[in-house]
C-alpha cells in the first residue's frame, strides 16, 4: 500500500485538492476482499442513483449469495423482486459465467489497466465505467480516473469549472500516479 504522505505530496500540488485533503483526511484505495461481490455491486450501480442502487443491493444481499454460484442459482423472479431489470439480470449472469469460480485477482496483477478493461468489457453488460470501478475497488489500482462516472464529472465541474471530459482528463493528468485517490476526493466533495 502506498504511503499516505506520498499521495498527499502529489495531490497537494493542486490547491483545490489540497483543501480536500485537509477537509477529508487520508482516504485509501485498496483491493476488495470479495472482488466478485464488488463487481456485482458495480453492475447494480450502473445508471442508478446512489439511493436506488443501495436499496437494490441490500435486497440482493438479503436474498442471494453474491457469488458466482449464488447468481447462477438465483431465480429470475427473486432477482426481479430485488429490483433488477431484465438486462441487469442478464449482465449478472454473464459475469457469473465469465468468472465461474470467482474473480482471480492474481490473474490481473501484471496486466496494465487497458488489458483489464479489455477483458472485462468483453463481457456483455460490463462497460468502461464498470471496468474502471473494478480497477479501483477490486484491484486497488491507484491511478485510474473514471471520467465516465457522472459523479466525477459533476464534481470536476463544481470544483474546477471543467465542462468537457477532455478538460477533466487533462487536469487529472497532474494527479498521476494517484488519480484513483483524487477521484475519491472528488466524489467526497460532490457527494458530501
Amino acid at each position: 500500500m502506498t504511503d499516505a504522505a506520498d499521495v498527499r505530496e502529489v495531490l497537494s500540488a493542486d490547491p483545490v485538492m489540497a483543501d480536500l485533503l485537509d477537509e477529508h483526511g487520508d482516504l485509501v484505495v485498496e483491493a476488495h476482499d470479495r472482488p466478485f461481490e464488488r463487481l456485482v455491486v458495480s453492475i447494480v450501480n450502473q445508471q442508478l442513483s446512489t439511493a436506488s442502487a443501495a436499496a437494490i443491493r441490500e435486497r440482493l444481499e438479503d436474498r442471494i449469495a453474491l457469488t458466482p454460484d449464488g447468481v447462477r442459482d438465483a431465480d429470475d423472479e427473486v432477482l426481479r423482486e430485488c429490483g433488477l431489470s431484465e438486462s441487469k439480470i442478464r449482465y449478472l449472469r454473464n459475469v457469473a459465467a465469465h468468472f465461474p469460480d470467482g474473480v482471480d485477482v492474481d490473474a490481473y496483477a501484471g496486466l496494465p489497466d487497458e488489458d483489464v478493461r479489455a477483458d472485462l468489457t468483453s463481457i456483455t453488460g460490463v462497460g468502461t465505467w464498470t471496468a474502471d470501478m473494478f480497477c479501483i475497488f477490486c484491484l486497488g489500482r491507484e491511478d485510474v480516473f473514471p471520467v465516465g462516472d457522472l459523479g466525477v464529472r459533476n464534481g470536476m465541474t463544481a470544483l474546477y469549472g471543467h465542462e468537457t471530459r477532455e478538460e477533466m482528463v487533462e487536469h487529472a493528468a497532474g494527479w498521476a500516479p494517484y488519480r484513483s485517490y483524487a477521484t475519491r476526493y472528488v466524489w467526497r466533495a460532490y457527494e458530501g
